[in-house]
């Protein structure tokens, strides 16, 4: 199995961010979460540029989640966050959008999903990490805090009416008509005004994060404890971890 690529492209004023391991269903590497910022970076030097697309290849995931035997050379307690673009972002979701590809799809301004889609954080049944607050936060903000615990405490899945019925998602789009709603959206997007739609997203963001607190102590308690290193060896191993709360 490759370890995948995140490819950018764009076509006059829209641009598109594919995650493209579909063998893994998308899982992301260290590898494509550097492409990913190479990325966004690009994003922002782009002149002329209205909207980015992002989207998993293969038609079965987003993204499922991060590649799990990859933690086992992780010791930091850091994780990455998706950082707010200039312009509006449409994550197109078929499939699964588990994890970090959860996060990464809250951090978009606009999600459109397949109807078999699922959302779920499901780690405190296979990791024992955690996400970063600024994570907590997009997500209690996008579904509430009653469904970011059920996500996060029972690790149980939403499905993509249950993901529209809390906001996450803007619509439901049949397979068949995906690209053209994403095409009509981004035409859309691409006739409005810049400046305003830039500002407008800053100041939601302003809003979102204020008062943000500090999190760095409780990601270093996940990530630095005995638990994550046991669940990590337990997945890659493909057992059920025995959790001793150390």
């Amino acid at each position: 199995m490759t370890d995948g690529e995140v490819r950018y492209g764009r076509d006059g004023e829209i641009a598109t961010v594919i995650f493209d391991r579909p063998a893994a269903r998308n899982a992301m590497t260290w590898r494509m979460y550097e492409q990913l910022g190479e990325a966004c970076a690009q994003i922002r030097r782009e002149d002329a540029l209205r909207v980015a697309v992002f989207r998993g290849a293969g038609g079965k995931a987003f993204i499922a989640g991060t590649d799990i035997a990859q933690f086992r050379a992780f010791r930091g307690g850091d994780d990455g966050i998706v950082e707010t673009l200039p312009v509006p972002t449409l994550a197109v979701i078929e499939g699964f959008a588990i994890g970090g590809g959860l996060a990464i799809a809250a951090a978009c301004d606009i999600r459109i999903a397949t109807p078999g889609s699922r959302f779920g954080v499901p780690i405190a049944r296979t990791l024992g990490n955690c996400l970063s607050i600024a994570n907590y936060a997009r997500l209690v903000a996008a579904l509430g805090a009653s469904r970011a615990k059920r996500m996060l405490l029972l690790a149980e899945n939403l499905s993509a009416e249950e993901a529209l019925a809390a906001g996450f998602l803007g619509e439901i789009v049949e397979a068949e008509e995906l690209d053209r709603r994403v095409c009509a959206l981004c035409a859309r997007l691409a006739q409005h005004a810049p400046i305003t739609m830039r500002v407008s997203k800053e100041a939601i963001g302003r809003l979102l994060h204020a008062g943000l607190p500090h999190g760095d102590d409780l990601v270093r308690a996940c990530y630095g404890s005995d638990d994550f290193r046991l669940g990590v060896e337990a997945f890659v191993d493909k057992r059920e971890p025995r959790w001793t709360g150390k």
